[in-house]
């Protein structure tokens, strides 16, 4: 199935706010914020599979 570019772009822009939240956290000595930044990265991907797949 071919994804829409705008769906293409919320998922891009999606695990770039993961990418800096993992960054952030680091910076700022936050576990919490490097773990959800980590998750939603993870999820984001695993949606893209899913959504390829289908």
């Amino acid at each position: 199935m071919r994804m829409k570019k705008t769906e293409i772009a919320y998922y891009l822009l999606a695990i770039l706010n993961g990418v800096f939240m993992v960054a952030y956290g680091g910076y700022d000595d936050s576990p919490g914020a490097q773990l959800l930044g980590a998750l939603l990265v993870v999820f984001t991907v695993v949606a893209i599979v899913k959504k390829i797949r289908k």
